[in-house]
């Protein structure tokens, strides 16, 4: 890329940021565009789709992620490692307000430029979950894909004001319906969960 070129990215990809955290991952690319001085053209001619420019905004958080959830597969303990990162995934898509809707899409669109990131990050919690299932501490009968299903049900709550308050406490409740407590030894206690002994 001619230096030029790149000094058009990097700024459309500033601009851009800045955009999507004020309105959301809906905003505008006319806009973007406008806020970047640069005609709409400029913008597709580096980012073809919304997609490909949410990718490129988000790679870097993505593989955050997917590496987190790997240094949690070596903690001590597997449903606490696998609530912790799904606390910090939900909490991912809280901060990048609308981005759970093109994540869930680009999973099921191998032609979406987000599709590739998303399918590793289901692909990390999935692996944490059958640690958990392994070590019997989570239900059997869930899969990598209804994980995934749950985190965006979690992440569209916290969008919504009028739920928003009530997040916290629903976490509680999937968390309790996703993990197996030990029945003959007090439950021990995990990030977001309230347990009754």
């Amino acid at each position: 890329m001619r230096a030029d070129a790149r000094k058009n990215y990097d700024h459309l990809l500033s601009v851009a940021r800045d955009v999507f955290m004020e309105e959301g991952a809906n905003a505008s690319l006319r806009d973007i565009a406008r806020r970047a001085e640069v005609g709409l053209g400029t913008l597709y001619r580096h980012f073809p789709s919304r997609e490909a420019l949410l990718e490129a905004l988000l790679r870097s958080s993505f593989e955050a992620l997917a590496t987190r959830a790997d240094e949690l597969q070596k903690s001590g303990d597997s449903a606490d490692a696998l609530m912790l990162w799904l606390q910090e995934i939900i909490a991912f898509t809280h901060e990048h307000r609308g981005v759970i809707a093109p994540m869930v899409n680009a999973i099921e669109d191998p032609n979406s430029a987000l599709h590739a990131s998303c399918i590793t990050l289901r692909a990390a919690g999935a692996a944490l979950l059958a640690r958990a299932q392994a070590d019997g501490r989570a239900r059997a009968d869930l899969n990598g894909s209804e994980l995934f299903d749950l985190i965006a049900a979690l992440a569209w709550l916290r969008e919504q004001p009028s739920h928003a308050p009530r997040a916290d406490r629903l976490f509680s409740v999937i968390a309790g319906a996703i993990l197996e407590i030990p029945k003959k030894s007090k439950a021990r206690s995990h990030p977001g969960i309230q347990t009754k002994e």
